[in-house]
């Protein structure tokens, strides 16, 4: 095997939903996964194929360390659809600090990075799988063009929703939607230098599918025009008005959180004590953790509430969302 181009992704965690903004609204924080990938020629002939994976931090012991590994995966559906010669071997190298299955973004992270890690090693020439006469298949270099708008349509459709892949790789504060062909499209804002994310982390785990499984397929008139009110009055607090009474009042939900607080009881109480001692506080995505948005009057309420049980993590907002960090060649 011989390895003959490498390229480093760093990819932040994110928090959807913030509340009100259901399927929405996301925004990127500063904890951040690092995937080294390059490509090898496998030995064994035209059919062979090669994966090798180390990791690191969270899933090390745990995730799939072959084809079925989610970069991976996502990686062979990128060159695909870029249209270039597969890669037989591919190798990953991941240190991962995002919580796996607690709400923070972490499958939106792994496909992200492995579109980027991708697009990155296709605008670079390397070698394929021999063909069957011995002669090594190559890739050029000359990639068809696969904007930063392709990246985030492919990311959606690996993902299912855009709310947090859109964060992880624009930065800042999001607003996603989808129009009537299927398109996904964003909108970056700034949040204000004042606002202050705090994940409160549990140690349990929640996937997705099990809470989204428990949202009702229609919901009161009054509880959707509640939450349209609130998404739009968090739009402001997050980029202009970071006041604790309006960021409070701006993220009250009525379309997801109740109806998910069977499948994490610990998390529901928690949010109810810290809001009812005015600490502006959401569920993260699907949850199981929270988000807690501190400011002056509220950084001294949080820890003595929160206890024990869980890991308190303030982090900054990421401003400039996924990126290649080292592209080389050996």
């Amino acid at each position: 095997m011989t390895d003959s181009i490498k390229v480093t992704v760093r990819v932040p965690a994110t928090s959807a939903n913030l509340g009100p903004g259901f399927d929405t609204l996301g925004l990127a924080l500063a904890l951040y996964d690092e995937v080294e990938a390059s490509l090898f020629t496998p030995e064994g002939g035209p059919d062979a194929l090669g994966v090798g994976i180390g990791i690191s931090g969270e899933g090390a012991g745990e995730l799939d360390d072959g084809e079925g590994h989610l970069i991976v995966r996502t990686m062979r559906t990128a060159f695909d659809r870029m249209g270039v010669p597969q890669p037989r071997g591919i190798r990953l190298n991941c240190l991962n600090r995002i919580p796996h299955a607690r709400g923070l973004g972490s499958s939106s992270a792994a496909i992200c990075a492995g579109i980027l890690a991708a697009r990155a090693l296709a605008g670079t020439p390397y070698s394929a799988v021999p063909g069957q006469d011995g002669t090594p298949v190559t890739h050029s270099g000359d990639a068809p063009e696969f904007t930063d708008g392709d990246v985030f349509a492919l990311a959606t459709e690996i993902e299912g929703h855009p709310d947090n892949v859109a964060p992880c790789l624009a930065g800042g504060l999001t607003v996603a939607w989808t129009d009537q062909s299927g398109t996904p499209h964003m909108l970056k804002l700034v949040p204000h230098a004042d606002i202050r994310p705090v994940a409160i982390v549990p140690r349990h785990r929640l996937s997705t599918e099990v809470a989204r499984g428990l949202l009702p397929e229609s919901v009161p008139h009054a509880d959707a025009s509640a939450n349209a009110g609130r998404a739009a009055l968090l739009v402001a607090a997050l980029t202009a008005r970071p006041e604790r009474e309006l960021l409070l009042a701006a993220t009250e939900d009525r379309l997801h959180q109740d109806y998910r607080a069977p499948a994490m009881p610990q998390t529901a109480d928690l949010v109810q004590r810290l809001r009812g001692i005015g600490v502006p506080t959401v569920v993260s995505g699907a949850g199981p953790t929270i988000l807690a948005f501190s400011t002056v009057d509220t950084q001294d309420l949080i820890a003595p509430e929160v206890g024990t049980d869980w890991l308190i993590q303030p982090l900054d907002v990421e401003t400039r969302g996924a990126r290649v960090v080292s592209p080389e060649t050996r």
